[in-house]
């Protein structure tokens, strides 16, 4: 996977059209009250989205940046690698037909743990993978998930970042369902990226729905 980078936004648009790069994002709002919430990262956000909507009991997904310290950042600025974020996505669950142990095991087959500051053809802290803990019992299940990954033997190191989950600033409005939106340029990204190929070497095949 060395050696591709991904295709920066304000590149993108003249190369696939991919028009309202600087637009500005929004200041972050309440998360639903109509759900539970957990904040994962995963590398491109446009990913995360779709593969956590896939999944049932999830009512809402929302890209965005965490873990930095610029306030209100830009994609722009993100993706620079120098304001501390990362992209994320914030998944708004109902906890009645999902846990929280099942969205973590969920995260770590759609994500490179073994990757330490990049996921995939992504390359940068601003791709790192993380767990956004928003409460105890969160940390305590994202930490035990991890330890339990370790004694599997599985990997010999993993360098998911787990912490708590500081502000969410959601991404502007064009990345939002960037995959539904703009089905082709999407799936020629993550083709292109080796996302999936990837994942399939890692956990071979395994994934759980």
């Amino acid at each position: 996977m060395s050696g591709r980078v991904r295709i920066p936004c304000v590149i993108a648009v003249g190369l696939l059209g991919a028009w309202g790069c600087t637009e500005a994002p929004v200041a972050a709002p309440t998360p639903s009250a109509s759900g539970s919430v957990a904040i994962f990262a995963g590398g491109c956000f446009w990913c995360m989205e779709q593969d956590f909507e896939k999944l049932p009991g999830v009512i809402a997904v929302e890209s965005g940046y965490t873990g930095g310290n610029t306030p209100n950042p830009t994609y722009d600025q993100v993706s620079s690698g120098m304001t501390g974020h990362t992209e994320a996505v914030r998944v708004t669950y109902d906890p009645a037909r999902l846990t929280y142990a099942h969205l973590l095991d969920y995260f770590w087959h759609h994500i490179d743990p073994t990757a330490k500051d990049r996921q995939f053809c992504d390359i940068g802290p601003q791709y790192r993978s993380g767990i956004y803990w928003l409460d105890e019992d969160q940390r305590q299940a994202a930490e035990a998930s991890r330890e339990a990954l370790l004694a599997s033997g599985r990997f010999p190191a993993i360098y998911t970042e787990i912490a708590p989950a500081g502000a969410f600033w959601p991404a502007e409005s064009y990345h939002q369902d960037y995959y539904r939106k703009n089905p082709i340029r999407y799936g020629y990204y993550r083709y292109a990226c080796g996302r999936d190929a990837r994942i399939e070497q890692v956990w071979g095949g395994r994934q759980p729905r």
